[in-house]
């Protein structure tokens, strides 16, 4: 086993007890046979076997990884120059847990990490396995498939089998979200990490369509972004109805009973949404389970923050100076690194 990795794993046990054993030992084991099956990128397009739209994607990867060092003062490392086929369709499955009448996401906390609203597993199994014990205890529960995931600097990140085919400009964007996590984290504040690496990865998209993208690549990343706002919009009303719901004086059952009619109401307006969208099925996967709070406790997570982020960018002018900006942030308190990015937001020109 990778020296580092068991160091990893022993610093984790020794903090949390014998009682987690089996769980970081999964972490411990997906991990290494990920980093097993990674080889560099040169070594796979020397193959004259490797397929015509993986060798073009590869390819591609080399130019983005570049264009985020020159151009983004991303990390230069060697994260994302090499590639791993996992063969199964997700890196690994997160599950996310909520109380039945409440928004709020349970969290767990690891030694590494800090706190995070969310516990991945490489097993599917294992994870639904996990996800029944919290249903039993009466949480609302979503076990959901992950393409990619940060290390945070601890281990070079390859580029995987379950993302490589995206779109080019969206292929950039994952790159660039998840290079932007090793470059200022703050433990245990998920939004603070997520509107962050977010607000990176849309300027750092919008920067590399500009210098390279070809028309094609820019039209389908337009129309991409614009079925994910849609998409967010959609979510974010539907979330402040629930949480409007829990807020109210109800009865508890004449919460769940509203609750019920929300969640029926969301599918129904999602199925209007595809029709726009001319049948594009690309969020399907999200109504795979039963919906329920989990679905909806993360959707501020990842946007939330974001127009503080872009005012202090603007602020700063240069992404350099800005990632100095934020790191200044991320060594506040919590509640302090929020209030001032509320405050940059409602600052920014609309």
């Amino acid at each position: 086993m990778n020296g580092r990795l068991l160091t990893v794993l022993l610093l984790a046990v020794a903090a949390a007890g014998c009682a987690q054993l089996a769980y970081y030992g999964q972490a411990a084991n997906g991990q290494f046979s990920l980093l097993d099956r990674a080889h560099p990128v040169d070594e796979w397009l020397a193959d004259p076997n490797i397929d015509a739209g993986l060798r073009a994607k590869l390819k591609l990867t080399k130019q983005i990884r570049r264009f985020a060092v020159s151009d983004l003062n991303l990390p230069d490392n060697r994260s994302y120059t090499e590639y791993a086929d996992l063969q199964r369709r997700f890196a690994l499955w997160n599950v996310v847990a909520a109380p039945a009448l409440s928004l709020e996401p349970k969290q767990w906390c690891f030694p590494i990490a800090g706190c995070v609203n969310y516990r991945g597993y490489f097993s599917q199994d294992a994870a639904k396995k996990f996800a029944a014990s919290l249903r039993q205890q009466g949480y609302d529960v979503q076990v959901s498939g992950v393409p990619a995931y940060s290390t945070l600097g601890w281990f070079n990140d390859p580029l995987l089998s379950t993302f490589i085919r995206y779109p080019d400009g969206e292929l950039a964007r994952l790159v660039f979200h998840e290079l932007a996590h090793q470059t200022v984290y703050a433990k245990d504040d998920t939004q603070f990490n997520e509107s962050f690496a977010t607000t990176v990865e849309q300027v750092g998209v919008e920067r590399w369509l500009a210098a390279v993208g070809s028309q094609k690549t820019r039209d389908a990343y337009v129309q991409f972004e614009g079925r994910k706002e849609e998409f967010l919009a959609l979510l974010l009303q539907y979330r402040q109805r629930l949480a409007s719901n829990y807020a109210s004086g109800l009865s508890d059952a004449q919460k769940l009973q509203q609750k019920a009619a929300i969640f029926l109401a969301l599918q129904v307006d999602y199925q209007a949404l595809k029709v726009k969208w001319g049948g594009y099925a690309g969020y399907d996967h999200w109504f795979a389970e039963p919906l329920s709070n989990a679905h909806l406790a993360l959707v501020a997570t990842y946007y939330d923050l974001v127009p503080g982020f872009k005012a202090l960018l603007a602020q700063q002018q240069t992404l350099k100076k800005f990632y100095v900006a934020v790191a200044g942030l991320a060594a506040l308190s919590k509640e302090e690194r929020h209030r001032r990015l509320e405050e940059l937001a409602k600052s920014r020109p609309t």
